[in-house]
């Protein structure tokens, strides 16, 4: 996620929504950062040292890491200069507080004297500092928005609390490419790497079952297939229900909409549900075709071909875009056994062995050719 490694003298902040494994995370990293020969200490103001202690027996993380239950941001950078740290982290910033800056922990003034601080201790000394956010209810960075503007490399943590499956990316990094992902999977242990997330994502699927379409979507350079599925039901409400979960609303309503006007499939008497499996949130524009399938095949009654995956960017006039990374998507396709990729009828797709390539050049196209009834 950053490139190679934590640079030193850097400041790297890992944002996340409380209880999603920031602290399991990052527990665990010092603790091999720590057995490296790396002298870490690890700043507790959210929990007792006993409470953090007994996690890390949990997990196993028994590396030597040093704990210091203190919020206050100066005491902590004297500690951390006085042991001669590597690397410093902090959970959270919200905890701290700086004498002389207005306000309670937590507040603007405080975040922002704190992360000042932080960036100053660690540029003058060398100190590498990873610092804990948390996020608002519409999934910003809390605090001030010169938190992000300070640090170096921005991670954030995704994903459901009650799945598995965590996506960590980075939004920001001064160091290396924002577009590498890591997939971990929470366990009794704490968070492990997934090696591979797509086989693991596609395990319990239910074969020949209406309203499902697997997606080939691209996390960073990392191909990951999921599983999308819809629920269409008759609606008896003078509005019907539209919800999605791991997929912008936005886009489904999109995408209905253009089934309506350019295939011919109905859905204004129909409550529509949608879900990426898995807790997953995709942004991939390329989950339109996939997404239509699905919604077809929820709507008739027909199902996908379990071996049959799709992905395409479906324009407002019906046609069907190409995405980046076609190669990198079929070749994962044919990795886990995907026989048939009905795939945009644009910039040459390759054909992996034993894939049968569909081109489709409009979404009326994409339904035909994955055996689903359209009224184009």
């Amino acid at each position: 996620m950053l490139g190679g490694g934590i640079v030193r003298g850097s400041v790297v902040l890992l944002a996340g929504e409380p209880g999603i494994g920031k602290s399991t995370l990052l527990l665990q990293a010092a603790s091999r950062m720590s057995e490296a020969g790396r002298r870490v200490l690890y700043v507790c103001g959210e929990e007792s040292a006993e409470q953090v202690r007994l996690r890390a027996d949990r997990l196993g993380a028994d590396g030597g890491v040093l704990l210091l239950p203190d919020c206050d941001v100066e005491a902590v950078s004297a500690t951390a200069a006085a042991e001669r740290i590597d690397v410093l982290v902090v959970d959270s910033i919200q905890t701290l507080s700086a004498d002389g800056s207005p306000g309670m922990p937590g507040s603007v003034g405080q975040v922002r004297a704190c992360a000042q601080t932080l960036v100053s201790l660690a540029k003058s000394s060398g100190i590498a500092v990873v610092i804990v956010g948390h996020v608002t209810k519409e999934g910003a960075v809390a605090g001030p928005r010169v938190l992000e503007h300070v640090v170096d490399a921005v991670l954030s943590f995704e994903g459901d609390r009650d799945h598995a499956f965590r996506v960590v990316r980075a939004s920001k990094n001064r160091f290396g490419s924002v577009s590498e992902v890591g997939v971990f999977e929470m366990t009794a242990s704490g968070l492990e790497g997934v090696p591979d997330p797509s086989g693991l994502m596609l395990s319990q699927r239910l074969q020949e079952a209406p309203g499902s379409c697997i997606f080939p979507t691209v996390e960073g350079t990392r191909p990951l297939l999921v599983e999308v599925q819809a629920l269409v039901t008759r609606s008896w409400l003078p509005a019907p229900r539209r919800h999605a979960v791991g997929v912008d609303i936005g886009r489904v309503h999109q995408v209905l909409a253009v089934l309506e006007g350019r295939a011919g499939v109905r859905f204004g008497e129909h409550d529509v549900y949608v879900s990426v499996v898995g807790g997953v949130r995709v942004s991939d524009p390329g989950i339109d075709v996939p997404l239509a399938l699905a919604l077809v095949s929820a709507r008739e009654g027909a199902p996908v071909a379990g071996s049959l995956a799709a992905f395409g960017e479906v324009g407002l006039t019906g046609e069907v875009r190409s995405v980046p990374h076609a190669a990198v998507r079929s070749g994962e396709c044919a990795r886990v056994g995907i026989t048939t990729l009905v795939v945009p009828d644009g910039r040459s797709t390759p054909a992996p062995d034993g894939v049968s390539l569909r081109r489709a050049a409009s979404v009326a196209a994409a339904l035909r050719a994955a055996g689903l009834p359209t009224a184009d």
